[in-house]
């Protein structure tokens, strides 16, 4: 019976390190190692329930809405090492690289191929929204990876930029930015991170 039970352990880790592996995950982070004190505020329910990975079931989506060096992406990083270890497909990706890929595809006739990588999964981590402002082609790539998971897929992204500023980013496309924002939000919820510190400072944790 121990020999069975350190058998199916076996199994576990390896299709733990299978699907980990398969994310693109950054190195591991956890939750414990968050510190929610950082912050000058923060919803430590709201973000335990998403670690409870529920929404995941009922394809719902979240939004985490901070300045910089907050530890949006090490909640997000988290996120996905959590999801994998109960046997949830991840992808993880940051905005631009996921971009980039979907731009290159298009050019050379794989885009279809390309898009699967970011629709299959049963949850999509999508990192750094903002940071870099997104062309047409981009808005509309973005666009369809978005559209295509609605109802069908989780996503969840991590940005700098509140929503009355999507528009700014693709492109000065405020239609495209409310329809993805209606989407994105029908079955979903913005988490606000307020502070302002960066754990990246000399003086602080480096967390992000």
């Amino acid at each position: 019976m121990q020999l069975f039970s350190g058998q199916l352990a076996a199994r576990r880790n390896q299709a733990t390190a299978r699907r980990v592996r398969a994310a693109r995950l950054p190195p591991i982070k956890t939750l414990s190692e968050y510190d929610f004190t950082f912050p000058k505020r923060i919803s430590k329910p709201k973000i335990l329930r998403l670690f409870d990975l529920q929404f995941v079931e009922t394809f719902g989506c979240a939004v985490l809405v901070s300045n910089t060096g907050l530890g949006k992406t090490h909640l997000l990083t988290a996120l996905g090492y959590a999801a994998c270890e109960k046997g949830i497909n991840v992808r993880f990706s940051r905005v631009v690289d996921m971009i980039n890929t979907l731009t290159t595809a298009q050019q050379t006739g794989m885009l279809q191929k390309r898009l699967k990588e970011y629709v299959r999964p049963q949850l999509l981590l999508l990192d750094e929204l903002g940071y870099l402002p997104i062309d047409k082609r981009g808005a509309d790539l973005m666009f369809q990876v978005v559209a295509s998971r609605y109802e069908t897929g989780s996503i969840v992204i991590t940005t700098n930029r509140a929503f009355k500023d999507w528009g700014r980013i693709f492109d000065v496309d405020n239609t495209l930015a409310t329809a993805m924002i209606d989407r994105l939000m029908h079955h979903g919820e913005a988490i606000l991170i307020h502070g302002d510190r960066s754990y990246r400072d000399p003086e602080n944790r480096h967390a992000e």
